[in-house]
This record gives structure tokens, sequence and C-alpha cells, in this order.
């Protein structure tokens, strides 16, 4: 079932979207190619913990998170994976790894790949396995305004 409270609050903020239904799929990389868009429009959101306090990675599909590269990005020593079992309470209407990249809507952080800012387009999880949200970039950083992690190159994560 996609977040309700997603879908409410771009309803809320009159922004467009397209709701995007999918077979099952766990992988940001598989939902990009069983959806037909580039794994780089497709985001996923990884819960990590920086200085103790939960937030949100949010990369393109095909990126892997490597803790060194965010910790030097955010100029900070303090980063860490969160465990799912800690964060699951936090998105009561979400399945767990198909988070929506909204920390406005769970009290988070959000830092974003700043190479997501060069397509028009983004799509995430709606809160599902099942579904995802399409939308303009630009709408999506009105409405979240993230911090942008500048990777440098995207060589420096490993592609999956």
């Amino acid at each position: 079932m996609p977040s309700r409270l997603l879908k409410n609050y771009l309803d809320e903020n009159d922004t467009p979207y397209v709701s995007i239904q999918h077979s099952m799929a766990f992988r940001a990389i598989d939902i990009a190619r069983s959806i037909h868009i580039p794994s780089r429009e497709l985001a996923k959101t990884v819960i990590i913990r920086v200085n103790n306090e939960l937030a949100m990675a949010v990369v393109p599909a095909n990126y892997l998170v490597k803790l060194d590269i965010l910790r030097e990005a955010l100029n900070t020593g303090n980063i860490e994976l969160a465990d799912e079992a800690e964060f699951a309470k936090h998105f009561p209407d979400c399945e767990v790894g198909a988070m929506p990249p909204f920390g406005v809507l769970y009290d988070m952080d959000v830092y974003v790949a700043e190479s997501l800012s060069e397509d028009e387009k983004i799509a995430f999880n709606a809160g599902s396995h099942l579904e995802v949200i399409q939308m303009n970039y630009k709408d999506y950083e009105a409405l979240v305004k993230p911090r942008f992690i500048f990777l440098d190159k995207p060589d420096r994560l490993s592609s999956s």
C-alpha cells in the first residue's frame, strides 16, 4: 500500500506527480528496469545516522552508498548506516526498504546526491514495493529542501 502521508502531502501542495505501479521488487535497480526509466532517475533512500540523528541519504538507484565518501562529503566522521529495527518505527505508513525521500514527513534531514538534480524528473519508492512516484525534480527540491551531497564523479561510488 502506498504512503497515504506522502500522497496527501503532494496533493495538499498542489504538486503534480504520476503514480507508477510495478511488479514486486526490492532493489532499486530492478525497479528502474521494471518501470523502464534510467537508473540515474530513480532515487533510493538509505537511512543513515549522522551525529546520532537519523537522516536520509538519497542517491541514484545504480549507486552504492559508501560511508567513507559520505563522511567526506558531509565533513563529519560520525556517519553510520541505521539498522532496520531502529528506523522502521519512524515509517509506520511504509514497507521497510520502500521509504520515500521526504524527510519533511518523518522529521529527518535529507542529503541528496547532486547528480539527481541534473534530470528533469525524479522517481522514488512511494512507501511500498509495488509503486513509485515520479515528479519534476524542481518540485521535489522545493518541497523537501534537501542538502546536496557533492560526490565528485559518479565513479567514486560503485555502480550496481
